[in-house]
């Protein structure tokens, strides 16, 4: 039995989904289905959005808003051959209507033609009488090109005609962000503030422009307006908590940070933080108790782990230290991070063996920082093994070839092996490098400071200079 869908109370959705569970058959107007299948679109349903699509057709069959809808799924279970064939069949029947541009886009857009899918893009926007959503593809578009001022002038379009588009504001500021261009952000802030002086969003980011450049007290402005416009906004409360405590207000900031978890669940971050303001305050077992809590709340969260092991580490509670890297080395042990820590640690403990390991571990993992070959040298001379030191440095300086810090130690190694010929060399390089850290040198392989040759290279050197 065929019923119309006005025969039948209550919304479209409904009654499409209560004809689905009988054998009755229901007609709905083409507009109702266009309803239903975005409404199964915007919420993942694609399975029921292609029965809506086959059954609109059945009633529809040359609705064209329902087969460039159909053409969407197409695209987005990636049938492209097949999206194509029927957007050519449907430009034949309306060359002018914009969706077959803006879906050419999408199918450019999947193949990596970007190019492509902008100017498709631009000849939709010329037939469109919005572009709202043009726009947003567009900077999309120019997102996936790092064309980042292209990128933020349609994202800027998009907030013109939505000004409550806060994902488009989002996008503008993480442009301005991603050219370093603070200044900029903070302009259009402020001119977007102007006509909008109560959202909170825009006052959380600009607050964040001036955290970045350490106008601290303005930032703090702008987070407090961010919380008059919304008392609940828990992220700017957080931030908030952070200015205070760059400024040293501890105890406000640690109030602001215990506001977010009064506000929502508990957060690592906010144990975190208020464990640092408690540490900063010298409150060490407040301090304790808050790093604790940030790795119950999270066990993953590395930043809570290190915490606590540079707390014992500073107390020079070592095995504790190591107790706990090692406990993070357990969830994961492909943190570069922890193997440094736990290399600091082993040296410490004089586990010269072990802190060469997990230096080594360190570096495999992607961790070339200057510091780490300095201090992995000085764990394999503790280990006298002036050898691997020297290869140590020696991969050290192909990262930091222009290293005097490093060119001095290595100098000094090598005279330790009694390598004459290319300490001297390194020497050399050192001096012309950067003369001024000498006393680097000096300080740390006093023994060769001061024999003939290497004060003659020295005085040589500082002649040519002047």
């Amino acid at each position: 039995m065929a019923l119309h869908s006005n025969e039948r109370p209550g919304r479209p959705i409904a009654k499409f989904e209560s004809m689905l569970k009988t054998d009755d058959v229901y007609f709905f107007d083409a507009e109702d289905f266009e309803d239903i299948i975005h409404h199964y679109l915007n919420n993942g349903k694609i399975a029921l959005a292609k029965k809506a699509i086959k059954i609109g057709l059945q009633q529809h069959p040359d609705s064209i808003q329902l087969k460039l809808l159909d053409v969407e799924v197409l695209v987005f279970e990636n049938n492209l051959d097949m999206a194509e064939k029927l957007l050519d069949k449907l430009q034949l029947l309306d060359s002018s209507n914009e969706e077959i541009y803006i879906q050419r886009a999408n199918i450019y857009s999947k193949k990596d033609n970007h190019d492509a899918a902008i100017n498709l893009l631009y000849k939709a926007l010329d037939l469109s009488d919005n572009g709202y959503d043009i726009h947003s593809l567009l900077g999309m578009e120019y997102l996936f090109m790092d064309d980042f001022k292209m990128a933020k002038k349609s994202f800027i379009k998009c907030v013109d005609l939505d000004s409550h588009d806060y994902s488009s504001l989002y996008n503008v500021i993480y442009c301005f962000e991603f050219l370093e261009d603070f200044d900029g952000a903070i302009h259009y802030l402020n001119d977007y503030l102007d006509s909008n002086p109560y959202c909170e969003v825009a006052w959380h980011q600009l607050g964040k422009q001036y955290f970045e450049k350490r106008m601290y007290t303005e930032a703090l402005t702008a987070f407090d307006f961010a919380i008059i416009s919304d008392d609940t906004f828990m992220g700017a409360y957080f931030e908030k908590g952070r200015v205070l405590e760059k400024m040293g207000a501890y105890l406000a900031a640690i109030e602001n940070y215990e506001t977010t978890i009064e506000i929502e669940d508990p957060t690592s971050h906010a144990y975190l933080r208020i464990g640092k303001c408690y540490e900063k305050l010298k409150n060490h077992d407040m301090a304790k108790f808050y790093y604790y809590q940030t790795v119950h709340e999270d066990p993953l969260l590395d930043k809570g782990w290190l915490a606590i092991t540079d707390f014992y580490y500073e107390r020079k509670s070592y095995e504790k230290a190591f107790y706990y890297i090692n406990k993070a080395l357990n969830i994961d042990g492909e943190n570069s991070l922890y193997w440094k820590k736990c290399a600091k640690i082993n040296k410490a403990l004089e586990k010269y063996d072990q802190a060469d390991y997990a230096y080594k571990q360190s570096v495999d993992l992607g961790n070339y920082e200057l510091s780490t070959w300095l201090k992995w040298a000085e764990v394999a001379k503790l280990n006298s093994d002036i050898n691997s030191a020297i290869q140590i440095l020696a991969q050290g300086r192909e990262f930091y070839p222009e290293s005097a810090k490093l060119q001095y130690k290595m100098a000094g190694f090598q005279l330790m092996a009694k390598d004459d010929i290319n300490a001297r060399i390194t020497l050399i390089d050192a001096l012309k490098n950067d003369i001024e850290k000498l006393f680097m040198f000096e300080e740390e392989f006093p023994q060769f400071a001061t024999i003939d040759w290497t004060t003659s290279i020295v005085s040589d050197i500082r002649k040519r200079s002047k």
